[in-house]
Formats: structure tokens, sequence, C-alpha cells
């Protein structure tokens, strides 16, 4: 199993639906040293799918005092797979430690 991080659009139910055929059960987590900003999402599947053109997208500030909430999901490898297929080429894919100690997966700015 791999653990995602999501502090955006995969917590939306509907997004989940479409993109893993279920609805993920999860757990509250905090990335420190990353902050959200603000993507124009261009993809209209993605933009239909969510409902909002704009996204949030991490970007590292090696600032520990900056924190970003979000939840981390127990999902398959092939599941991941799904995620990087719905995420556009804005984003990339970094494993991160987050700050429970669990080593997750996170899309950030590429």
């Amino acid at each position: 199993m791999e653990n995602l991080f999501s502090y955006g659009t995969l917590q939306q139910k509907k997004v989940q639906l479409d993109t893993f055929d279920r609805l993920l059960e999860g757990k509250k987590d905090v990335l420190k040293e990353y902050c959200v900003s603000e993507i124009k999402i261009k993809d209209p599947s993605v933009i239909g799918l969510s409902g909002k053109e704009v996204h949030p997208i991490l970007r590292f500030t090696g600032n520990n005092f900056d924190e970003v909430k979000g939840m981390v999901f127990k999902i398959s490898y092939n599941e991941l797979l799904m995620a990087d297929e719905y995420e556009v080429e804005d984003y990339s894919r970094l494993e991160v430690v987050l700050k429970s100690g669990t080593k997750a997966w996170v899309y950030i700015g590429a």
C-alpha cells in the first residue's frame, strides 16, 4: 500500500469516485516547509470533474513554520498511477515525511 497526502481536489468525493472508483478513507496530517499557492488548470476534463478552474498547488519554502494541512489516504500502487493520470503536467509527485512521521506521496509544483 502507498500513502498519498492530499491537500486539494483529491479530497473531493466526486474526484475520488471518478479517479479511483471508490471513496478513500484517510487521516489528518500536516506537511511542513511548504505553502499552498494556486494554479489555473487548462485541462477541461479536470475542470469538469473538480468543478474548479483554479486548483491549489504546493510550493517548497524551507520555512519550518509553514504548514499545509491535509489528509493521508492509503491507496494501492495502481491507484497511485491513477492519481498521476488525474494530475496535470504542472504537478510532480514527490515522497515526503509528514509531521506525524508518515512517509507519503504528494503532488507539488513541477
